[in-house]
């Protein structure tokens, strides 16, 4: 069982060599989460689960590589093959105010600043200049631009998030 303030930031797809090196799908912005000597959560399915130290990870092709402490061969690695990386909530670094990290977001039910309820923000769709908020209410959708205009409260406690939508959305 995966500890209580764990967060999924990446899965493993595959060995790599014969050595033990995993090939992962990263979900974290950076690989600099996976910091060499750092620890990570390992669930292969909810009864097998196992804390990790990250030996050094590196891109590679659309993922990355990574050694695992205690995975030292082809089939160790290939044990592993879809199971969840997690780390601790706790160790993210501190954002600036008014930013929050998607997990903090996605969940949280959606307003107008009239009341009007848009649904729960299912999923977070980065762009180029912006990221943009799938909104979600029975078989409505809303994409709501991420922007300090259109976003005008958000309250991590409450679990909601007030908006002002663009004239023709």
């Amino acid at each position: 069982m995966k500890p209580e303030n764990a967060l999924l930031i990446g899965r493993i797809v595959g060995a790599h060599g014969t050595s033990g090196v995993c090939k992962i799908v990263s979900y974290a912005e950076s690989l600099a989460v996976f910091e060499p000597g750092g620890r990570l959560f390992v669930e292969r399915d909810e009864t097998h689960g196992q804390t990790c130290e990250v030996l050094w990870v590196k891109p590679h092709s659309r993922g990355a590589l990574m050694a695992l402490g205690g995975v030292t061969d082809r089939d160790a690695a290939e044990m592993l093959r879809g199971a969840g990386l997690y780390i601790d909530k706790r160790k993210l670094p501190a954002l600036e105010e008014e930013n929050y990290y998607w997990f903090e977001l996605i969940g949280m039910e959606v307003y107008t600043q009239d009341g009007v309820y848009l649904g729960r923000l299912e999923s977070i769709l980065p762009t180029g200049s912006n990221d943009v908020y799938v909104v979600r209410a029975e078989k409505q959708e809303t994409l709501v631009p991420a922007l300090s205009s259109v976003v005008r409260r958000v309250d991590t406690a409450e679990r909601r998030m007030e908006v002002v939508l663009p004239e023709g959305l």
